[in-house]
């Protein structure tokens, strides 16, 4: 008998671990790097190790705290836990969620918000921190039969651990509720505050996570997620049943305590033996057998734990959140399809993108290369969130950039507001972008399009480069220059445009062309005509071989704000980006070294052999507009602002 029993309790234990719950909800980096990233690195790496000891001694049990501050660049760490989790789960999201956070590189502030868990670091304390803007809910893509009764429990059992929450030891508490009396159809539900924040604050946190994913229901599940508290729930159990405890005594007297189940935080089924521990043992294991929950893919921790695939929107949401993809929410057109403002039904602001893609292969290839867009997270690329493929159209949902596109900025509406340390930050930021695609993405993704309307531009300024991935789309024999090269002309470089030879150092010339955007703010296809015809590339060109480089600075700009050498650096690196052979142009990486490190040394720039040819190129009308050059000639001003 024992020895079943012994066995039983083994296999329970096999059903109901290795549950890590690392389905990637959230990660974002700060624009701002750190001063020594030696420094910063060992203070990294000391709060990290700190973290893990805490976990697995168990002395911070599902949260601790870890701060290094030697030298300089100091270091202050949270990981968090939730409380359902067994410890080995919890250690082993929080060795996904460091491999993720690593990502961020030098950024001197990161956090990464798992299901099972969240850290975070940053160069000054943060413990206090409860709501911060970025705070968002997100809400499931399927909804529930009975929409009243469902978003009724859904709004009771919310509102009761939003008001029990705060008063619990701990800050922890997850529930389920029966939908109208059903006991076969329930709501469950977990909320959390960080331990080091004070009671009022966890309840003003928990008010604004209510409030983001409050009018979810009837969608099945949601999260919401802030500085220093979570929330959750779905129409499956994600946690298990032995976690509970009565929020009853927790909440205001003037609350409803309608709980009619018994709430949890962790628990374990105590001692005993006999008949009794057997039948208890044997309905759990059947119990788990035999649910049909949705339960979080895991993932793989060793890198490719954000590979979880584009939301699937409705069409019908998508057109509500358009208005019905009215002109006043039109955003831009481009190649691909025009693009339109909506706002979803959680309050949520994004870009629609209506595919204007005919072809078989194309609709066929559809869901595998939107999942790989999908998958691409980088704080200088513009976020792809889900899609809808199902008729009548296929739609791309995008995160909407409130500062729309950088050309309205250098020769547009907004000319002149951009000063030097913002154009800098601008090019660093697309530099940082490009050198992901092509060398640190587990693919490598060739843009082919870099312009600069296709780089947009978030409430910071921060760079975010649209539009990659999208050319994969377009059937092979558009994307040669015979029929449809995937470029612009003035930016492509001549090697693609002519010869269809494509590489990662087609972007890395685009790249050199907009930097001389940038630093000049004229267009790559504007033309001096005194004292002699030249495009903005020959001009720069000349006035670096003249030691003269320095005049092709915008005018608008502050010459106060200078270093006359940065500038000129600069302008030497955008000329590399531009030589020939291709062999000559530095990758997109090294472009981030050059540009990171004011003292490193690089072989001067040679002008390239091709200026002529691309001189020739700009006047071929067969290639350079109209019907026959739609990829090539589209202007992306999609998911901008005003």
């Amino acid at each position: 008998m024992a020895t079943i029993v012994l066995l039983l309790l083994f296999f329970m234990i096999r059903v109901g671990a290795a549950d890590p719950q690392i389905n990637l909800l959230n990660s974002g980096c700060s624009q701002y790097n750190v001063t020594n990233f030696a420094n910063f690195l060992a203070n990294q790496n000391d709060t990290f190790a700190d973290l893990r000891s805490q976990l697995l001694n168990g002395t911070g049990k599902w949260f601790a705290t870890a701060q290094r501050s030697r030298s300089s660049d100091p270091v202050h760490a949270m990981i968090q836990c939730r409380n359902y989790m067994s410890m080995s789960d919890c250690v082993e999201c929080y060795d996904a969620s460091v491999i993720q956070i690593r990502k961020c590189g030098a950024a001197n502030g990161a956090r990464v918000v798992y299901d099972g868990c969240i850290i975070r670091y940053e160069s000054n304390l943060f413990y206090d921190q409860t709501t911060l803007p970025g705070n968002f809910g997100v809400c499931d893509n399927r909804t529930a039969s009975s929409v009243t009764d469902f978003g009724t429990a859904v709004d009771s059992l919310l509102s009761d651990l939003q008001a029990a929450t705060p008063r619990i030891n701990g800050y922890f508490a997850a529930a389920e509720r029966e939908v109208n009396g059903d006991s076969a159809t329930k709501i469950y539900a977990i909320s959390q505050c960080a331990e080091t924040i004070s009671p009022s604050g966890c309840q003003d946190c928990l008010k604004v996570a209510y409030g983001n994913i409050q009018a979810c229901p009837p969608a099945i599940g949601a999260r919401a997620v802030d500085a220093g508290c979570f929330l959750r729930y779905s129409n499956t159990a994600f946690f298990a049943d032995n976690q509970t405890i009565d929020i009853k005594p927790f909440l205001p007297s003037t609350g409803r305590g309608s709980s009619k189940k018994a709430i949890i935080i962790g628990g374990v089924v105590g001692g005993g033996g006999g008949l009794l521990l057997l039948l208890l043992i044997v309905g759990f294991i059947w119990y788990r057998l035999s649910r049909k929950t949705e339960q979080p893919r895991r993932g793989n921790i060793l890198g490719a734990t954000e590979l979880q695939g584009p939301v699937s929107f409705g069409y019908k949401d998508l057109k509500t959140a358009t208005d019905g993809f009215s002109e006043k929410n039109k955003l831009g057109e481009g190649g691909f399809g025009d693009v339109y403002k909506g706002t979803l039904k959680n309050g949520n602001i994004v870009a629609v993108k209506r595919l204007a893609l005919s072809s078989a292969r194309a609709k066929a290839d559809f869901e595998i290369e939107v999942k790989l867009i999908s998958n691409v997270h980088h704080r200088n690329l513009v976020r792809l969130l889900g899609c809808s493929n199902k008729e009548p159209e296929l739609l791309l949902v995008y995160e909407y950039m409130e500062n729309g596109s950088l050309d309205k900025f250098l020769y547009g509406d907004k000319k002149g507001t951009l000063n030097w340390k913002q154009r800098f930050n601008i090019i660093f930021g697309m530099a940082r972008g490009l050198a992901y695609l092509h060398d640190q993405y587990h693919v490598c993704i060739i843009h082919r399009d870099i312009k600069s309307s296709n780089i947009l531009l978030d409430s910071d300024f921060q760079t975010k480069i649209a539009d990659f991935g999208l050319v994969r789309l377009l059937p092979e024999d558009q994307t040669h220059i015979h029929t449809r090269f995937a470029g612009t002309l003035g930016y492509t470089a001549p090697e693609y445009a002519v010869h269809g030879q494509l590489s990662e150092k087609v972007d890395t010339y685009s790249f050199g062309v907009v930097v001389l955007e940038i630093v000049s703010g004229c267009r790559s296809s504007d033309m001096t005509v005194e004292p002699v015809t030249e495009y903005l590339l020959e001009r720069a060109w000349k006035m670096y071989e003249e030691n003269m480089h320095i005049k092709l600075v915008d005018e608008s700009l502050d010459m106060n704000e200078l270093k006359e050498e940065e500038v000129k650096k600069i302008i030497e690196i955008a000329l590399m980006c531009t030589q020939s052979p291709v062999s000559m142009r530095p990758t997109m990486s090294e472009v981030v070294l050059l540009l990171s490190e004011r003292s490193v040394e690089f072989k001067k720039p040679s002008r390239p052999t091709f200026i002529e040819s691309e001189r020739r190129l700009r006047g071929d009308t067969s290639i350079s507009s109209g019907s026959t050059n739609t990829a090539a000639t589209a202007s992306f001003t999609e998911f901008t602002g005003r």
